[in-house]
């Protein structure tokens, strides 16, 4: 179980770690890239898998109903103590809600449970995002309009994608192949791409950012365990739940706070101190999942 957990991790943080050593000595324009994946790449990568007829969309329905619960009610199980200790809401309950279900999960969930898995990666990472740009804006400013949700190219793959899979319309196996290629390049470059951000730590807020490294996968897992339960959701989706569930805090959320002026250098704490801690918190979470929840042998 030790080298699975290892054999499962250290490509996630080797190519985290390129990304911050190149950023040490250079100063790559991040933004571009990342504008880059989430345009291009990663809408390639989702409508691909979407598409796929081979990928019953039909029995990810209560995992994604999972995956929003656990996005949806980190923030309520989180709203009384955010009161208690005086915290603004929409500086700290965004990151608690919004996981890293992108940079982190995706990778983290192919390498730990194989191709396998992406299919279930990609719906909770699709219910993440659908949520994120739309309650998570609405959180920030109540006068977004939300049909800017639509622009995205993220979704507008997803309802390709959806659309092609649930009417059986057939796609060719070499465009099939040709856009599985093209989104394979979102998995390293999200990774390289979070190890740059990783230089931008603040330790000014230090104690938020290590109560939000805290809070963020309890609040998830919380909510994951009796889902699981209720959903009865069994092997990969069970463990792809508890995977992500306890993901950090997503980079996006940095992003979003900038853009909104809603405490950005805050938020980045929160953010990056979170992904930090996930040094600690994921390998833990990996072996409850592999002794008790998806077995090696699985």
């Amino acid at each position: 179980m030790t080298a699975q957990i290892i054999a499962t991790l250290l490509p996630v943080f080797l190519i985290a770690g390129c990304g911050t050593l190149y950023g040490r000595f250079r100063t790559p324009d991040i933004r571009s890239l990342n504008t880059l994946n989430m345009e291009i790449f990663v809408p390639m990568l989702v409508f691909a898998v979407l598409a796929d007829r081979q990928a019953p969309l039909a029995d990810y329905a209560g995992l994604a109903l999972g995956a929003a619960v656990v996005v949806l009610g980190s923030g309520v199980v989180l709203w009384p103590l955010v009161k208690l200790l005086k915290l603004e809401p929409k500086t700290f309950l965004p990151p608690m809600m919004f996981n890293n279900s992108g940079n982190m999960g995706i990778p983290l969930l192919v390498l730990a449970f194989g191709e396998a898995a992406l299919p279930a990666a990609v719906v909770v990472f699709i219910v993440e995002m659908l949520l994120h740009f739309s309650v998570g804006l609405y959180m920030l400013s109540p006068r977004t309009p939300l049909w800017r949700l639509l622009r995205m190219p993220i979704v507008l793959a997803s309802l390709a994608g959806l659309g092609v899979n649930l009417g059986s319309v057939p796609l060719p196996g070499w465009l099939l192949e040709a856009l599985h290629m093209l989104g394979g390049v979102c998995i390293p470059l999200m990774l390289f791409a979070l190890g740059v951000r990783m230089l931008e730590i603040d330790f000014g807020d230090w104690r938020t950012g290590l109560l939000g490294a805290l809070l963020c996968p309890l609040s998830g897992l919380v909510l994951a365990v009796p889902m699981i339960l209720w959903l009865e959701l069994t092997g990969l989706q069970a463990a792809t739940l508890w995977v992500f569930a306890a993901l950090p805090p997503a980079v996006l959320n940095y992003l979003v706070a900038e853009q909104y002026r809603q405490e950005p250098h805050k938020v980045a704490s929160l953010v990056l101190i979170g992904n930090l801690g996930s040094l600690v918190v994921m390998p833990i979470v990996l072996a409850l999942v592999f002794t008790h929840v998806y077995p090696i042998a699985g």
